[in-house]
């Protein structure tokens, strides 16, 4: 029975069509979906790939205005650089005529100090020459009047008379007449010695000038040399630059009661000297300066057979550093050696602090 109504009913295929075609449906919706994602993915990496080219399209911008100002720069301070090195060239012609006219000036100052001393000389005789032609016209005057007064109390002049009394007259005029000539002459040395004075006056102006500048430079130099030796020193308290001093404590440099350097204080020494020859080379020819090395003490005295007293352990300590400098190679023209004592102290109390502070040695770069 079964069989015979299967048999009857027909053969229905739209269900699975259906299903297919849904199932068909569905894969396109998920492929256009995933091709959607795919293409928001690919824009989106695209446009951050667009704002990463167009920020680094700035960043070529920014470094091609910053390469033309650096040209730009690099330009200014080649044009600086010519500018300073005409203006350096300028300056060392103009110190080296500067040395020439203080040379020149040194001359004529000495030339003119002779001849003012000449005229000085020659204004004294013809002083003592108008004094001694006075006497002598004041006497001849005199003779003269008494001649004169005998003449008039006699009654009758003889011929001797009267020829002694023309005689009297032309002497008085002759000496009269060189009178004024030794005062003319007078007047022209002392005008002569007015005008000697006031061109000494202005060489001697122009030589303190001179001289001003050249210390002025040779401070310059002091602070240069100063720097040097406190970068070379290192940092210590016991060393210290006090105005126009570098100032050694000198414990660094001696054991108390010695003038002999130890160890410590060769080695700071030579420090010393191979820095005084950086800077030496680099002061101009024409500054004539010296190094000053000053020892002092503190108060305390001291009596040994070496030092009697704190005068020759001071001199000591300063020689014994200026000899180790010179034979560090340091020309000995340059250098000087100076005891004080304790005659100079920088801390007057008497107690430790003070008398550490008061012991110690002084390097002065000044003009001779």
């Amino acid at each position: 029975m079964s069989a015979r109504l299967a048999r009857r009913r027909p053969l229905d295929i739209w269900p699975g069509f259906v299903d297919a075609l849904a199932a068909l449906l569905m894969v396109v919706i998920f492929v256009l979906l995933l091709f959607t994602l795919g293409q928001y993915f690919l824009t989106d990496e695209l446009t951050g790939k667009q704002r990463a080219l167009s920020a680094l399209e700035g960043q070529v911008a920014e470094l091609t205005e910053m390469l033309a100002l650096e040209q730009s720069t690099s330009a200014t301070l080649t044009q600086r650089l010519a500018t300073l090195s005409d203006t350096l060239a300028a300056t060392q012609a103009a110190r080296s005529q500067l040395s020439d006219e203080l040379a020149q000036t040194k001359t004529n100052l000495d030339e003119s100090t002779e001849a003012v001393a000449a005229l000085n000389n020659d204004l004294a005789a013809l002083t003592e020459l108008r004094d001694a032609l006075q006497a002598e016209v004041a006497e001849l005057a005199g003779a003269l009047d008494t001649s004169r007064r005998e003449t008039t109390v006699q009654a009758e002049l003889t011929d001797e008379a009267r020829a002694q009394v023309v005689l009297l007259n032309r002497q008085l005029q002759a000496l009269r007449q060189q009178l004024t000539e030794v005062s003319s002459a007078l007047d022209l040395a002392e005008q002569q010695n007015t005008d000697q004075a006031a061109e000494i006056a202005d060489l001697g102006q122009r030589l303190n000038l001179a001289l001003a500048n050249q210390v002025q430079e040779l401070k310059e130099y002091r602070s240069d040399f100063f720097g040097r030796l406190k970068a070379a020193l290192g940092e210590n308290p016991d060393l210290r630059v006090e105005g126009d001093r570098f100032v050694f404590q000198s414990e660094l440099l001696f054991a108390s009661g010695s003038a002999e350097l130890e160890d410590q204080g060769k080695a700071q020494v030579r420090s010393l000297a191979a820095v005084l020859k950086e800077i030496e080379g680099q002061i101009p020819a024409d500054i004539d300066w010296v190094l000053r090395v000053d020892g002092h003490t503190d108060v305390r005295p001291i009596t040994t057979p070496a030092y009697p007293s704190n005068w020759e352990l001071s001199t000591a300590r300063a020689l014994a550093i200026v000899r180790y400098l010179q034979r560090s190679g340091i020309d000995p023209r340059r250098l000087a050696a100076t005891g004080f004592g304790q005659y100079h102290p920088l801390d007057p109390r008497e107690n430790e602090l003070a008398y550490a502070r008061n012991r110690r040695i002084e390097l002065k770069l000044t003009a001779r």
